[in-house]
């Protein structure tokens, strides 16, 4: 289910950005500021909210193991796509144990 979130998110943006001149989606964040604030173990939910705001797609992370995770997903895009060149995009994704804690985070960016 998520996987297909995540697929729907991402086509939705490429699709956004190309049929526009420039076209914004979602929220920018700092991840160089949020990476000097995140503690994997320690750091909760309400503080991830706090630094940067509400997210933008929920899902459920299974590990190879069984154990499952909730998961926040963070993206922002921003640029003139006709040709795709000059885009500006990056995703977040924190995974938070049954207490709301962050159990790990993985990123990605087009810069």
């Amino acid at each position: 289910m998520f996987c297909f979130t995540r697929i729907a998110a991402t086509s939705l943006i490429v699709f956004l950005l190309a049929a526009c001149g420039t076209v914004q989606v979602g929220r920018n964040f700092d991840m160089r500021a949020f990476e000097t604030k995140i503690e994997r173990g320690v750091s909760t939910q309400s503080q991830i909210r706090a630094w940067l705001g509400a997210p933008t797609g929920t899902g459920i992370n299974v590990d190879t193991g069984g154990e499952r995770f909730d998961e926040w997903t963070y993206y922002f895009a921003l640029g003139k796509l006709s040709d795709m060149s000059g885009a500006n995009v990056k995703m977040l994704q924190i995974k938070f144990d049954k207490q709301g804690i962050v159990r790990g985070y993985n990123w990605s960016t087009s810069e």
